[in-house]
């Protein structure tokens, strides 16, 4: 038998990190973060327990990077689905409901994971994130954002702190609510993206 080419075993080991990425959303999703070990992740993953260790440097950045994944893919679900639109308004408003909706979806996932970031080992920088930064770069840039190394960080801080804010413990703040406010910060019409059911807050936009 031939050895397998460079390509072939690029695209294994893609596979492998991609299971892995995969497993953790799902296993921390379930079981939350202290309860899911690096063996299960690799159980779950169908892949031998040394890779875990070979492709991320600790649990944390293992999470981080599967949160930003999931991020990731779920935002460019958002932007690209039908019918889809080159309107920077649109795809902005559909940005925000991604975000937002991945709280409402995955709240133990992303409350885990906001609360990681904000321990010592901070922000991790990552492929994963790096994708995600330039979805989100790109929807500003499509905004028509004048000036995109300062409001792309600022859009970043608002998602972030919408996030937190719906998954505070003890006084979560209602998604619709927190939806308006971004959308009215930036203009944008409530029917974008994809609206709640109910329609606006009261007080928020005209009826």
């Amino acid at each position: 038998m031939s050895p397998r080419s460079a390509s072939v075993n690029e695209e294994l080991r893609r596979r492998s990190r991609e299971r892995l990425l995969q497993a953790t959303v799902d296993l921390v999703g379930e079981r939350g973060y202290e309860s899911t070990t690096l063996g299960d992740i690799a159980d779950r993953a169908g892949a031998a327990r040394g890779l875990v260790s070979y492709y991320f440097p600790g649990k944390r950045h293992l999470l981080q990077s599967a949160v930003h994944r999931l991020m990731h893919l779920t935002l460019e679900a958002a932007l690209e689905h039908e019918p889809c639109s080159d309107d920077g308004r649109e795809r902005l408003a559909r940005a925000i409901d991604a975000i937002l909706g991945l709280a409402r979806d995955h709240p133990l996932l992303m409350r885990t994971h906001m609360a990681g970031i904000l321990q010592a080992e901070g922000f991790v920088q990552c492929p994963e994130q790096q994708r995600l930064a330039e979805l989100l770069r790109d929807t500003v840039t499509r905004y028509g954002s004048p000036d995109v190394d300062t409001d792309y960080p600022l859009l970043r801080a608002l998602l972030m702190g919408a996030v937190v804010a719906v998954l505070l413990p003890g006084a979560p703040m209602p998604g619709p609510r927190l939806r308006a406010e971004l959308f009215q910060r930036y203009g944008l019409d409530w029917e974008l993206g994809v609206p709640p059911d109910g329609g606006p807050p009261d007080g928020t936009f005209p009826r």
